[in-house]
């Protein structure tokens, strides 16, 4: 293509660019360049693609790889499934000893009720504070007391 006219002249009047091409104009393209070697040398390629495709080798490494994925697949859920089992024991037994451990709980408020607490004391010879039991200690000035032995005790 010619670019020097678009410089001398106006874009607006060049009719030209929307004209049909010529059979000429279309099959020449400034812009590609083709290289003889390399044409030949990727319908080589592709020749050879084309034979080892359709190779029993490849075939059969196919096959090997897809059974390879498949076992790997099964042998995977056997874990995830042996794994499931173990946690759905550990959650069981968990479950077990909370029940147990509620139970226990249970047993325990009622040995250590006040009612039985009471009971156990009355019949152990215990009985409850009077007045005449609680024995008041003056202190005059200072702060110390007398024992019943006889000792005196000072605050410091």
């Amino acid at each position: 293509m010619n670019n020097m006219k678009y410089y001398n002249d106006s874009l607006a009047y060049d009719f030209e660019m929307f004209m049909p091409k010529t059979a000429e104009n279309q099959n020449t393209r400034d812009n590609i360049v083709v290289m003889p070697k390399t044409a030949e040398r990727s319908k080589r390629r592709t020749r050879a693609a084309a034979r080892s495709l359709t190779s029993p080798a490849l075939l059969i490494m196919t096959a090997v790889f897809i059974l390879a994925g498949l076992c790997g697949n099964i042998a995977l859920r056997i874990k995830i499934n042996e794994v499931n089992s173990e946690i759905n024991g550990v959650k069981s037994a968990i479950t077990e000893l909370d029940s147990e451990k509620t139970s226990l709980e249970v047993e325990i408020q009622r040995r250590i009720s006040y009612s039985n607490l009471e009971l156990e004391a009355t019949q152990l010879g215990m009985r409850k504070m009077e007045k005449s039991n609680v024995k008041y200690i003056r202190v005059n000035d200072k702060d110390k007391a007398v024992t019943a032995d006889g000792k005196t005790v000072v605050a410091e």
